[in-house]
């Protein structure tokens, strides 16, 4: 028998063994994150175990990424089947905004579930004297990777500050852990990262240097308006933080595409909603998600395995579903 007859009959084989009767059919499910140091990515490792252990055939795997941005094209091509994502990038690539970092309209997309607030903290070490957001002009600042979820969050409220990037002394286009490294080796005086509350950044750079949490006030919130709202920094949630910290915050997003099965899409919704002490533990963040939330401000359809679920826990679907 030559090599490749011999692996197209075991190819046969194997494919004949996952049909047969009470063998599931293997499911690739990757996970499509962030960087290793914010939420997006230890939520994910959690909920890539609770795949494999409550999914039949569960193949997960987790991928670090540039976190929305990137996630939302990579489903598009197909190249995921759940991400996370903030709110403000779906409605930017649904409609395809090209500087938001979607050249066309992204129409494979479909919803799985709203999650949890980002907050934006902004944090400058205290030795950089800024206090206040007109504080920032001609300082040195790190926005987050380009056209990221969370520099699309830094322009939008800078602008709303009456700042541009122009203003700024220095812009850095970094991920969470490296603008904390630059902030440590005096490098850096701020960064703007859009994240869970207690994000692993943060915590890291609060206990190596001294820092001031700065506010984004109620105004500036309202002057950026949707899909920011009001929301604050709860005390002591990161060393030397003492007092609440009012702030922007924007809700994420676990997000698919139409060529997910809906019984995959089912199972994962399932998965995570049923378990949610499991996902609080991965990160704390999960502490917020809420089954009565999960709908909550969907601008993009949802996937029909999705709306399965809720529909049978109760929840009423968006207008568009």
């Amino acid at each position: 028998m030559t090599f490749p007859m011999r692996k197209t009959i075991l190819a046969a084989m194997a494919a004949a063994a996952m049909m047969a009767p009470g063998i599931a059919r293997a499911e690739f499910i990757n996970v499509l994150t962030g960087g290793t140091s914010g939420v997006y990515y230890p939520m994910g490792v959690g909920m890539s175990k609770l795949f494999g252990e409550k999914i039949a055939g569960a193949r997960p795997s987790v991928q670090a990424t540039k976190a929305s941005v990137e996630n939302l094209n990579l489903l598009q091509q197909g190249k995921g089947e759940i991400a996370f994502t903030l709110g403000d990038s779906v409605i930017s690539a649904w409609k395809g905004e090209a500087d938001a970092g979607f050249p066309a309209p992204l129409k494979k997309l479909r919803g799985i579930a709203a999650i949890y607030p980002n907050y934006i903290q902004i944090v400058a070490s205290k030795e950089s004297g800024i206090k206040t957001l007109a504080d920032l002009k001609g300082k040195r600042l790190s926005v987050g990777a380009p056209k990221s979820g969370t520099e699309l969050n830094a322009r939008a409220i800078l602008a709303a500050a009456g700042l541009s990037y122009k203003d700024l002394g220095k812009i850095e286009y970094l991920p969470f852990a490296e603008s904390v490294e630059l902030m440590k080796n005096r490098q850096l005086d701020a960064t703007l990262q859009s994240a869970g509350l207690g994000v692993a950044s943060i915590r890291d750079l609060s206990t190596s240097v001294e820092i001031v949490m700065v506010e984004v006030p109620p105004s500036i919130v309202d002057k950026a308006g949707l899909p920011f709202i009001q929301g604050a920094i709860p005390p002591n949630t990161y060393t030397g933080q003492a007092s609440p910290v009012s702030t922007a915050a924007v809700m994420n997003y676990l997000v698919t595409h139409e060529g997910v099965s809906e019984k995959l899409v089912y199972e994962m919704t399932k998965s995570i909603f049923e378990n949610l002490p499991a996902i609080a533990a991965a990160h704390a963040a999960g502490r917020a998600i809420k089954l009565e939330n999960a709908v909550s401000g969907m601008a993009i359809p949802l996937h029909p395995g999705a709306a399965k679920y809720f529909k049978e826990k109760g929840i009423q679907l968006p207008a568009t579903n």
